[in-house]
Protein backbone atom coordinates (compact mmCIF):
# COMPACT_ATOMS: atom_id res chain seq x y z
CA UNK A 1 0.00 0.00 0.00
CA UNK A 2 2.72 2.30 1.13
CA UNK A 3 4.43 1.33 -2.60
CA UNK A 4 1.37 2.32 -4.22
CA UNK A 5 1.30 5.70 -2.21
CA UNK A 6 4.82 6.49 -3.17
CA UNK A 7 4.32 5.71 -6.74
CA UNK A 8 1.16 7.57 -7.24
CA UNK A 9 3.28 10.59 -5.50
CA UNK A 10 6.22 9.85 -7.43
CA UNK A 11 7.72 12.05 -10.26
CA UNK A 12 7.66 9.68 -12.44
CA UNK A 13 3.97 9.26 -12.64
CA UNK A 14 3.95 13.24 -13.19
CA UNK A 15 6.42 12.79 -16.00
CA UNK A 16 3.93 9.44 -17.73
CA UNK A 17 1.15 11.89 -17.50
CA UNK A 18 3.00 14.69 -18.98
CA UNK A 19 3.60 12.56 -21.70
CA UNK A 20 0.13 10.88 -22.06
CA UNK A 21 -1.42 14.01 -22.68
CA UNK A 22 1.23 15.73 -25.07
CA UNK A 23 0.88 12.61 -27.00
CA UNK A 24 -2.97 13.21 -27.26
CA UNK A 25 -2.78 16.42 -28.19
CA UNK A 26 -0.76 15.80 -31.25
CA UNK A 27 -3.81 15.03 -33.33
CA UNK A 28 -1.51 14.15 -36.34
CA UNK A 29 -0.20 11.57 -33.99
CA UNK A 30 -3.07 9.73 -33.02
CA UNK A 31 -4.14 9.74 -36.70
CA UNK A 32 -1.22 7.46 -37.16
CA UNK A 33 -1.77 5.56 -34.00
CA UNK A 34 -5.34 4.45 -35.17
CA UNK A 35 -6.10 5.18 -38.70
CA UNK A 36 -3.54 3.32 -40.55
CA UNK A 37 -3.18 0.45 -38.74
CA UNK A 38 -7.27 -0.13 -39.16
CA UNK A 39 -6.64 0.62 -42.84
CA UNK A 40 -3.85 -2.03 -43.40
CA UNK A 41 -5.77 -4.90 -41.16
CA UNK A 42 -8.64 -4.81 -43.44
CA UNK A 43 -6.65 -4.56 -46.59
CA UNK A 44 -4.60 -7.24 -45.46
CA UNK A 45 -7.65 -9.57 -44.19
CA UNK A 46 -9.81 -9.14 -47.37
CA UNK A 47 -7.53 -8.58 -49.97
CA UNK A 48 -4.70 -11.03 -49.37
CA UNK A 49 -6.67 -14.57 -49.64
CA UNK A 50 -5.25 -17.98 -50.41
CA UNK A 51 -8.40 -18.94 -51.88
CA UNK A 52 -8.90 -19.19 -55.57
CA UNK A 53 -11.83 -18.43 -57.29
CA UNK A 54 -13.87 -16.70 -59.84
CA UNK A 55 -11.31 -18.30 -62.33
CA UNK A 56 -12.71 -17.17 -66.03
CA UNK A 57 -13.85 -20.15 -68.43
CA UNK A 58 -14.77 -20.05 -71.64
CA UNK A 59 -15.64 -23.27 -74.13
CA UNK A 60 -15.69 -24.49 -77.13
CA UNK A 61 -18.39 -27.45 -77.68
CA UNK A 62 -17.49 -29.16 -80.99
CA UNK A 63 -20.01 -31.91 -79.90
CA UNK A 64 -23.24 -29.92 -78.65
CA UNK A 65 -25.29 -33.09 -76.98
CA UNK A 66 -26.88 -33.19 -73.95
CA UNK A 67 -23.64 -34.70 -72.47
CA UNK A 68 -21.57 -31.91 -73.47
CA UNK A 69 -23.85 -29.49 -71.78
CA UNK A 70 -24.18 -31.69 -68.82
CA UNK A 71 -20.40 -31.37 -68.26
CA UNK A 72 -20.31 -27.55 -68.73
CA UNK A 73 -23.09 -27.19 -66.37
CA UNK A 74 -21.22 -29.13 -63.77
CA UNK A 75 -18.32 -26.52 -64.16
CA UNK A 76 -20.77 -23.71 -63.68
CA UNK A 77 -22.38 -24.56 -60.89
CA UNK A 78 -18.79 -24.83 -58.98
CA UNK A 79 -18.21 -21.36 -57.16
CA UNK A 80 -14.97 -21.64 -58.55
CA UNK A 81 -15.10 -20.91 -62.11
CA UNK A 82 -16.71 -17.76 -63.78
CA UNK A 83 -18.04 -19.04 -67.13
CA UNK A 84 -17.55 -16.35 -70.02
CA UNK A 85 -19.43 -18.36 -72.62
CA UNK A 86 -19.26 -20.40 -75.85
CA UNK A 87 -16.02 -19.86 -78.31
CA UNK A 88 -16.83 -20.67 -81.89
CA UNK A 89 -13.36 -22.65 -82.83
CA UNK A 90 -10.21 -23.10 -80.57
CA UNK A 91 -7.86 -20.33 -82.13
CA UNK A 92 -10.39 -17.72 -81.12
CA UNK A 93 -10.22 -19.73 -77.33
CA UNK A 94 -6.16 -19.38 -77.06
CA UNK A 95 -6.59 -16.30 -78.09
CA UNK A 96 -8.86 -15.26 -74.92
CA UNK A 97 -6.13 -16.76 -72.98
CA UNK A 98 -3.43 -14.89 -74.12
CA UNK A 99 -4.75 -11.61 -74.00
CA UNK A 100 -5.82 -12.48 -70.58
CA UNK A 101 -9.79 -12.61 -70.82
CA UNK A 102 -10.02 -15.75 -69.60
CA UNK A 103 -7.82 -17.79 -67.16
CA UNK A 104 -9.26 -21.37 -68.54
CA UNK A 105 -10.37 -22.83 -71.67
CA UNK A 106 -12.35 -26.28 -72.60
CA UNK A 107 -12.19 -27.86 -75.68
CA UNK A 108 -14.52 -30.58 -76.05
CA UNK A 109 -14.07 -32.56 -78.87
CA UNK A 110 -16.73 -33.79 -81.99
CA UNK A 111 -16.94 -37.25 -81.06
CA UNK A 112 -17.81 -36.71 -76.97
CA UNK A 113 -20.76 -38.38 -76.90
CA UNK A 114 -20.53 -41.37 -79.26
CA UNK A 115 -17.38 -42.30 -77.72
CA UNK A 116 -19.24 -42.05 -73.73
CA UNK A 117 -21.95 -44.41 -75.07
CA UNK A 118 -19.46 -46.91 -76.38
CA UNK A 119 -17.76 -47.11 -72.94
CA UNK A 120 -14.71 -45.34 -74.46
CA UNK A 121 -12.59 -42.65 -72.87
CA UNK A 122 -13.35 -39.12 -74.33
CA UNK A 123 -10.54 -36.40 -74.33
CA UNK A 124 -11.26 -33.43 -73.24
CA UNK A 125 -8.19 -30.46 -73.78
CA UNK A 126 -7.95 -27.48 -71.60
CA UNK A 127 -5.95 -24.51 -71.57
CA UNK A 128 -4.38 -23.01 -68.08
CA UNK A 129 -2.88 -19.77 -68.00
CA UNK A 130 -0.19 -21.01 -66.08
CA UNK A 131 1.45 -17.25 -65.16
CA UNK A 132 0.36 -17.85 -61.88
CA UNK A 133 1.61 -21.04 -61.23
CA UNK A 134 -0.13 -21.31 -57.47
CA UNK A 135 -3.45 -20.33 -59.10
CA UNK A 136 -2.73 -22.66 -62.27
CA UNK A 137 -1.56 -25.69 -60.08
CA UNK A 138 -4.87 -25.21 -58.05
CA UNK A 139 -7.10 -24.93 -60.75
CA UNK A 140 -5.67 -28.11 -62.06
CA UNK A 141 -6.69 -29.61 -58.94
CA UNK A 142 -10.51 -28.58 -58.71
CA UNK A 143 -10.97 -29.25 -62.88
CA UNK A 144 -9.59 -32.72 -62.12
CA UNK A 145 -12.01 -33.31 -59.11
CA UNK A 146 -15.31 -32.38 -60.98
CA UNK A 147 -14.14 -33.76 -64.11
CA UNK A 148 -13.66 -37.13 -61.50
CA UNK A 149 -17.09 -36.60 -60.02
CA UNK A 150 -18.74 -36.47 -63.20
CA UNK A 151 -17.14 -39.63 -64.05
CA UNK A 152 -18.56 -41.39 -61.75
CA UNK A 153 -21.70 -40.50 -62.21
CA UNK A 154 -22.03 -41.05 -66.24
CA UNK A 155 -19.60 -44.90 -65.04
CA UNK A 156 -21.07 -48.01 -64.16
CA UNK A 157 -18.31 -48.74 -61.94
CA UNK A 158 -15.68 -46.64 -59.62
CA UNK A 159 -12.82 -47.98 -61.46
CA UNK A 160 -14.34 -46.40 -65.02
CA UNK A 161 -12.48 -42.92 -66.43
CA UNK A 162 -14.74 -41.96 -69.43
CA UNK A 163 -13.68 -38.53 -69.72
CA UNK A 164 -10.20 -37.97 -69.31
CA UNK A 165 -8.92 -33.99 -69.26
CA UNK A 166 -5.54 -33.02 -71.05
CA UNK A 167 -4.40 -29.94 -69.48
CA UNK A 168 -2.20 -27.72 -70.94
CA UNK A 169 -0.09 -24.91 -69.12
CA UNK A 170 0.13 -21.91 -71.53
CA UNK A 171 3.49 -19.22 -70.82
CA UNK A 172 4.36 -21.43 -67.76
CA UNK A 173 4.80 -25.06 -68.95
CA UNK A 174 6.63 -25.74 -65.64
CA UNK A 175 4.67 -23.59 -63.18
CA UNK A 176 7.60 -21.64 -62.04
CA UNK A 177 6.61 -19.66 -59.23
CA UNK A 178 9.48 -17.08 -59.54
CA UNK A 179 7.98 -15.86 -63.07
CA UNK A 180 4.95 -15.17 -61.55
CA UNK A 181 6.48 -12.83 -58.71
CA UNK A 182 9.65 -11.23 -60.20
CA UNK A 183 7.54 -9.10 -62.30
CA UNK A 184 5.43 -8.45 -59.76
CA UNK A 185 8.46 -7.48 -57.73
CA UNK A 186 10.02 -5.06 -60.24
CA UNK A 187 6.89 -3.19 -60.09
CA UNK A 188 7.11 -3.15 -56.17
CA UNK A 189 10.74 -2.00 -55.83
CA UNK A 190 10.26 1.42 -58.75
CA UNK A 191 7.23 1.83 -56.50
CA UNK A 192 9.04 1.57 -52.98
CA UNK A 193 12.23 3.64 -54.50
CA UNK A 194 11.02 5.70 -57.04
CA UNK A 195 7.88 7.59 -54.20
CA UNK A 196 10.40 7.43 -51.88
CA UNK A 197 13.25 8.71 -53.02
CA UNK A 198 11.33 11.47 -55.27
CA UNK A 199 9.64 12.96 -51.91
CA UNK A 200 12.66 12.99 -50.32
CA UNK A 201 14.70 14.69 -52.81
CA UNK A 202 12.07 17.59 -52.50
CA UNK A 203 11.56 17.36 -48.71
CA UNK A 204 15.25 17.75 -47.91
CA UNK A 205 15.22 21.04 -48.98
CA UNK A 206 12.39 22.39 -47.00
CA UNK A 207 13.96 20.36 -44.03
CA UNK A 208 17.13 21.69 -43.92
CA UNK A 209 16.04 25.18 -45.50
CA UNK A 210 17.86 25.40 -48.77
CA UNK A 211 14.66 25.75 -50.52
CA UNK A 212 14.98 29.51 -49.79
CA UNK A 213 18.20 29.36 -51.11
CA UNK A 214 16.91 28.25 -54.46
CA UNK A 215 14.34 30.99 -54.45
CA UNK A 216 17.67 32.76 -54.51
CA UNK A 217 18.85 32.10 -57.83
CA UNK A 218 18.27 33.14 -60.78
CA UNK A 219 15.76 30.05 -61.83
CA UNK A 220 12.34 29.75 -62.72
CA UNK A 221 10.21 27.44 -60.35
CA UNK A 222 10.01 24.81 -63.53
CA UNK A 223 13.39 24.75 -64.35
CA UNK A 224 14.21 23.64 -60.27
CA UNK A 225 11.41 20.93 -60.22
CA UNK A 226 12.79 19.53 -64.16
CA UNK A 227 16.14 19.92 -62.10
CA UNK A 228 15.03 17.42 -59.46
CA UNK A 229 13.00 15.09 -61.59
CA UNK A 230 15.44 14.23 -64.34
CA UNK A 231 18.34 12.86 -62.13
CA UNK A 232 15.38 11.11 -60.61
CA UNK A 233 14.25 9.58 -63.66
CA UNK A 234 17.88 8.26 -64.86
CA UNK A 235 18.33 6.99 -61.70
CA UNK A 236 14.74 5.03 -61.56
CA UNK A 237 15.53 3.63 -65.26
CA UNK A 238 18.83 2.53 -64.54
CA UNK A 239 17.28 1.01 -61.32
CA UNK A 240 15.01 -0.93 -64.28
CA UNK A 241 17.79 -2.02 -66.75
CA UNK A 242 19.35 -3.87 -63.04
CA UNK A 243 16.26 -5.05 -62.11
CA UNK A 244 15.73 -6.63 -65.73
CA UNK A 245 19.12 -7.96 -66.15
CA UNK A 246 18.77 -10.03 -62.97
CA UNK A 247 15.27 -11.43 -63.95
CA UNK A 248 16.79 -12.53 -66.92
CA UNK A 249 20.19 -13.98 -65.79
CA UNK A 250 18.83 -15.30 -62.11
CA UNK A 251 15.37 -16.10 -62.61
CA UNK A 252 15.55 -16.85 -66.39
CA UNK A 253 12.57 -14.47 -67.67
CA UNK A 254 11.90 -15.00 -71.36
CA UNK A 255 11.33 -11.50 -71.92
CA UNK A 256 8.61 -13.20 -74.94
CA UNK A 257 6.85 -9.61 -75.79
CA UNK A 258 9.02 -6.69 -77.13
CA UNK A 259 11.84 -5.38 -74.68
CA UNK A 260 11.46 -1.90 -76.22
CA UNK A 261 7.77 -1.43 -75.46
CA UNK A 262 8.42 -2.81 -71.87
CA UNK A 263 11.03 -0.07 -71.27
CA UNK A 264 8.81 2.50 -72.91
CA UNK A 265 5.96 1.63 -70.54
CA UNK A 266 8.08 1.34 -67.80
CA UNK A 267 9.61 4.96 -68.12
CA UNK A 268 5.70 5.95 -68.59
CA UNK A 269 5.34 4.12 -64.62
CA UNK A 270 8.56 5.51 -63.32
CA UNK A 271 6.81 9.64 -63.99
CA UNK A 272 4.00 8.03 -62.00
CA UNK A 273 6.36 7.24 -59.03
CA UNK A 274 7.64 10.40 -59.24
CA UNK A 275 4.43 12.35 -59.68
CA UNK A 276 2.95 10.36 -56.06
CA UNK A 277 6.40 11.35 -54.51
CA UNK A 278 6.39 15.09 -55.19
CA UNK A 279 2.60 14.99 -53.98
CA UNK A 280 3.36 13.58 -50.99
CA UNK A 281 6.45 15.39 -50.30
CA UNK A 282 4.42 18.80 -50.86
CA UNK A 283 1.75 17.34 -48.27
CA UNK A 284 4.25 16.91 -45.15
CA UNK A 285 7.16 19.00 -43.20
CA UNK A 286 10.18 16.69 -42.38
CA UNK A 287 12.05 13.90 -43.58
CA UNK A 288 10.17 11.58 -40.76
CA UNK A 289 6.80 12.70 -41.79
CA UNK A 290 7.34 11.43 -45.33
CA UNK A 291 8.70 7.84 -44.31
CA UNK A 292 5.68 7.55 -42.07
CA UNK A 293 3.02 8.30 -45.11
CA UNK A 294 5.20 6.77 -47.39
CA UNK A 295 4.28 3.75 -45.46
CA UNK A 296 1.04 3.78 -45.28
CA UNK A 297 0.29 5.12 -48.70
CA UNK A 298 2.64 2.30 -50.53
CA UNK A 299 1.56 -0.90 -48.09
CA UNK A 300 -2.38 -0.46 -49.44
CA UNK A 301 -0.95 0.51 -53.22
CA UNK A 302 0.87 -3.10 -53.32
CA UNK A 303 -1.61 -5.67 -51.38
CA UNK A 304 -4.31 -4.25 -53.84
CA UNK A 305 -1.86 -4.42 -57.24
CA UNK A 306 -2.01 -8.26 -57.73
CA UNK A 307 1.72 -8.28 -57.24
CA UNK A 308 1.33 -11.16 -54.04
CA UNK A 309 -2.43 -12.20 -54.49
CA UNK A 310 -4.28 -12.68 -57.58
CA UNK A 311 -6.79 -9.69 -58.32
CA UNK A 312 -9.36 -12.21 -59.60
CA UNK A 313 -9.18 -13.38 -55.44
CA UNK A 314 -10.51 -10.42 -53.87
CA UNK A 315 -13.87 -9.36 -52.85
CA UNK A 316 -15.71 -7.17 -55.45
CA UNK A 317 -15.07 -3.58 -53.54
CA UNK A 318 -11.33 -4.08 -53.62
CA UNK A 319 -11.15 -5.89 -56.84
CA UNK A 320 -13.28 -2.24 -58.07
CA UNK A 321 -10.62 -0.71 -55.80
CA UNK A 322 -7.59 -1.77 -57.49
CA UNK A 323 -8.74 -0.20 -61.09
CA UNK A 324 -7.54 3.15 -59.66
CA UNK A 325 -4.19 1.69 -58.37
CA UNK A 326 -1.26 2.39 -61.45
CA UNK A 327 0.87 -0.53 -59.70
CA UNK A 328 -1.90 -3.28 -60.69
CA UNK A 329 -1.77 -1.53 -64.36
CA UNK A 330 1.63 -1.70 -64.68
CA UNK A 331 2.34 -5.51 -63.11
CA UNK A 332 -0.41 -6.17 -65.60
CA UNK A 333 1.78 -4.69 -68.42
CA UNK A 334 4.90 -6.35 -67.15
CA UNK A 335 3.97 -10.07 -66.95
CA UNK A 336 2.23 -9.56 -70.23
CA UNK A 337 5.15 -8.63 -71.91
CA UNK A 338 7.81 -10.88 -70.13
CA UNK A 339 5.51 -14.10 -70.58
CA UNK A 340 3.45 -13.73 -73.29
CA UNK A 341 4.28 -12.79 -77.15
CA UNK A 342 2.14 -10.02 -76.55
CA UNK A 343 1.92 -5.66 -78.09
CA UNK A 344 0.30 -2.64 -77.78
CA UNK A 345 -2.93 -3.39 -79.47
CA UNK A 346 -3.33 -6.10 -76.26
CA UNK A 347 -2.01 -3.69 -74.02
CA UNK A 348 -3.89 -0.34 -74.73
CA UNK A 349 -6.24 0.17 -71.87
CA UNK A 350 -2.80 -0.47 -69.32
CA UNK A 351 -1.47 2.00 -70.99
CA UNK A 352 -3.62 4.37 -71.73
CA UNK A 353 -4.19 3.99 -67.62
CA UNK A 354 -0.77 4.81 -67.16
CA UNK A 355 -0.34 7.96 -68.87
CA UNK A 356 -3.82 9.31 -67.39
CA UNK A 357 -2.29 8.18 -63.77
CA UNK A 358 0.97 9.79 -64.63
CA UNK A 359 -0.50 13.62 -66.07
CA UNK A 360 -2.92 13.36 -63.42
CA UNK A 361 -0.14 13.20 -60.46
CA UNK A 362 2.86 15.36 -62.25
CA UNK A 363 0.55 18.30 -62.94
CA UNK A 364 -0.75 17.39 -59.19
CA UNK A 365 2.57 17.55 -57.90
CA UNK A 366 4.33 20.33 -60.09
CA UNK A 367 1.14 22.54 -59.35
CA UNK A 368 1.45 22.40 -55.57
CA UNK A 369 5.07 22.62 -55.54
CA UNK A 370 4.80 26.01 -57.65
CA UNK A 371 2.54 27.16 -55.04
CA UNK A 372 4.91 26.41 -52.62
CA UNK A 373 8.03 28.09 -54.14
CA UNK A 374 5.68 31.11 -54.41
Amino acid sequence: MKLLTNLLNSRLLALIIKELRQILRNKQLIFLLLFPPTIQLLIFGLALSPDVKALTLSVVDYNQTQESWELVSTLKENDIFNFKGYQTDSKTLSQQVRTGNITIGLIIPPDFKRKIAQEQTAEIQIFIDGIDANTAGIAQGYLSQIVQSYNQKLANSQDSELIKPEVIFLYNQGLTSSWFFVPGVIGLVLTLTGTLISALTVIREKDVGTLEQLLMTPAAAWEILMAKILPLFVLLSGELLLASTLAKLVFHLPFRGSFTLFILLSSLYILVCIGIGILLATLVKTQQQITLISFFFNVPLIQLSGAIAPTESMPPFFKTLSFFNPLRHYIEIARSLILKDVGIETLWRQALALLVFAVILLSLSISRFRRQLG
